[in-house]
């Protein structure tokens, strides 16, 4: 099976969060619902891109906790047991810019050692797909996003912490991937029915 598909990728991750945490599965169910509605301008890239919206929240599976972040833990993983392709771990190791978080975490070294400074193309995009959608899976603006985390979290809490510090980061992502999409081509969208 090749394992840069984004069906290999929906099994693997039904397998780690569907049973223990199912409100992660219905969230990565709607990222990953929102990756396909990109994939009209993303062309030859947009089964990646699905793929690491599959992806991008394994690291949360109980089984695979190493260092209690997400991102590392998910990248990781996928690297080290699936010899996953390296840019599917870069993005799932940065997406949603967990390099402002693994810094404050005191892991900012381990992530960039790993998998780069620097994130991948289609970064904006999976920001978009992360970004736009709710713990349960629906769809939503980046400002409601924001406002839910925020209230999740809490005031203390590092992840408010570090939301705050990055979202200015990731309202231009999900606004620069809107624009992308409002100058596609209406024709693009008929052809590749999502």
């Amino acid at each position: 099976m090749n394992k840069n598909t984004a069906a290999w990728a929906r099994n693997l991750a039904r397998k780690h969060l569907e049973t223990p945490l199912p409100r992660r599965w219905a969230h990565t169910q709607g990222v990953a619902r929102q990756a396909r509605t990109l994939a009209p301008i993303l062309g030859d890239q947009a089964d990646r891109l699905e793929a690491a919206a599959w992806l991008h929240d394994i690291g949360y599976a109980p089984d695979l906790v190493e260092t209690g972040f997400h991102p590392l833990d998910g990248a990781r993983y996928l690297r080290d047991t699936h010899q996953a392709d390296p840019h599917l771990c870069r993005l799932v190791a940065h997406h949603s810019c967990a390099l402002i978080e693994a810094r404050e975490r005191g892991l900012g070294t381990e992530l960039t050692t790993d998998f780069t400074a620097k994130p991948p193309p289609l970064s904006e995009f999976l920001v978009y797909s992360d970004m736009t959608t709710t713990p349960d899976g629906s769809t939503v603006t980046i400002v409601d996003r924001l406002a839910e985390i925020r209230d999740r979290y809490g005031t203390g809490n590092v992840v408010t912490k570090c939301i705050n510090l990055a979202a200015p980061l990731l309202t231009d992502a999900v606004h620069t991937v809107e624009r992308a999409l409002k100058q596609a081509p209406p024709e693009l969208f008929d052809a590749n029915p999502v």
